[in-house]
């Protein structure tokens, strides 16, 4: 039987495996080890303003707000409850200074990123109210034009030591998948070949 469909499954299967073990060296232990890992230390350079840690007790209200820059820029915001446990859940309602609604959030998850575009320079509040049963650890996180950010501008940076590995990781692992989908459909067509010729014979 031909010899090339498994040769290509392996060297399928080799592009995966080495891909997986790339991905995995280039993600921080400590974020698995950590109930209190800080989302924002993964992705260093990328905020700007970045809130100490800070509690909310259930059926309580914190505000916090971050007056913008520039004009015509997105404005990327993060909120993470660093204590997570389901079911906790924040509502977040976002205005500017003139009151005018930027709308309003629910977050069900340890995590919630979203992006405002901020038309002109101006003071974006955040209402940030615990509508779970438990008190919250929760950190802010705002980063101004994130697409020219540090963390992504400059190639030396942390957060592009991580993400520029998983990228090619993930590529590769992608590329390991087709080789490994194309050498089945090598053995199987190898296979039906065969059997043809022993019919014949």
């Amino acid at each position: 039987m031909n010899k090339r469909g498994p040769i290509i499954a392996f060297v399928g299967f080799t592009m995966i495996f080495v891909s997986l073990i790339v991905a995995i060296s280039v993600v921080p232990s400590d974020i698995s080890e950590s109930d209190t890992f800080l989302i924002s230390s993964l992705f260093e350079g990328m905020f700007d303003n970045v809130s100490e840690p800070f509690q909310i007790m259930p059926g309580n209200i914190v505000y916090t707000s971050y007056s913008t820059s520039l004009s015509d820029v997105p404005l990327l915001w993060g909120i993470q409850i660093i204590n997570y446990q389901y079911p906790d859940k924040l509502s977040i309602n976002v205005s500017n200074i003139f009151d005018d609604s930027y709308g309003e959030f629910i977050q069900d998850d340890s995590i919630l990123f979203n992006t405002l575009l901020i038309e002109q320079s101006d003071t974006i509040n955040f209402q940030i109210e615990n509508i779970g049963t438990r008190t919250v650890d929760v950190i802010v996180m705002f980063s101004e034009d994130p697409e020219n950010s540090n963390g992504i501008s400059n190639t030396n940076s942390p957060m592009m030591d991580m993400v520029l590995p998983l990228m090619i990781s993930g590529f590769v692992i992608i590329l390991g998948i087709i080789l490994v989908i194309i050498s089945v459909i090598i053995m199987i067509f190898d296979l039906k070949n065969k059997l043809d010729n022993e019919r014949n014979y």
